[in-house]
């Protein structure tokens, strides 16, 4: 075969460090913009970004040129820095280390995309943490709850 021909939906969710509410009304469509150019940048196009006070989801097609941990590295490190330009108050932003990535089902991207843009209805009744534990349960990870949260 002459061609390498890829497509990898991907859904990625992280949280702030400690999960702090840094993400506020008047920094949430500026960030999630911000996080869709990352992405576009590194030929990875975000289909949707959204999320919550204290996390983030986007559901990106992830590039056949870029790891998961590469587009992670470069996604919180390029975010991180922008959100501190924003507002002295962001001045100790920071992500969490780590972060979730799941594959989506070509047949499950609206459905993925409409569950991002409805975060603030979500979170109402639900917590971060519940909804990440939620998906681990869902695409059956294995962890160990001492070390999924910092």
């Amino acid at each position: 075969m002459g061609q390498s021909l890829v497509k990898n939906y991907l859904h990625i969710i992280f949280s702030t460090k400690n999960r702090q509410p840094f993400i506020l009304p008047e920094f949430e469509d500026p960030l999630f913009q911000y996080l869709g150019g990352v992405c576009r940048n590194l030929d990875s196009p975000a289909l949707m970004v959204g999320g919550y006070r204290d996390h983030v989801h986007i559901l990106c097609l992830l590039s056949k040129k870029l790891t998961i941990v590469g587009m992670m590295e470069n996604l919180k490190t390029e975010s991180s820095k922008w959100m501190k330009l924003q507002s002295q108050s962001l001045a100790n932003f920071y992500w969490q280390d780590g972060y979730g990535a799941f594959s989506v089902n070509p047949s499950q991207v609206d459905i993925v995309c409409n569950y991002i843009k409805s975060q603030k209805e979500h979170h109402r009744k639900k917590t971060f943490k519940d909804e990440y534990r939620s998906f681990l349960k869902k695409y059956k990870v294995e962890y160990d709850e001492r070390y999924v949260w910092d």
